[in-house]
């Protein structure tokens, strides 16, 4: 039984949120949320919340037990960008982009 969260236009970067998901795939769900507990980034408070999410619908919504799921799936897809101009040197045009992402965990029970 799965169940999965999804977390859109998140203001992080996909490759700086994708650093921190990678640790957590396959994980029981325990030790997943350990992990992110203990990662001081940014990205990991989200995806902690996200996380939660996927369990308490697998919970309420399944009538799955937390004890035995584990993280099937956790991946970050680059959102929309967001592009802001300034003045640069030169009469110049310079830019910075603004990543967005978006979360998505899917947990599962173990058979």
């Amino acid at each position: 039984m799965e169940a999965r969260a999804i977390a859109k236009g998140l203001r992080v970067s996909p490759i700086r949120a994708r650093l921190t998901i990678d640790m957590i795939r396959g994980k029981s769900v325990q030790e997943a949320a350990n992990i992110l507990v203990n990662t001081t980034n940014k990205s990991a408070r989200l995806i902690k919340k996200v996380l939660d999410s996927a369990i308490a619908n697998a919970v309420n919504n399944n009538g799955a037990d937390a004890a035995t799921l584990y993280v099937k799936e956790a991946r970050v897809d680059a959102g929309p960008v967001m592009k802001r101009h300034f003045f640069d040197s030169r009469s110049h045009i310079g830019h910075r982009d603004h990543r967005t992402s978006h979360i998505v965990i899917v947990v599962a029970t173990k058979n």
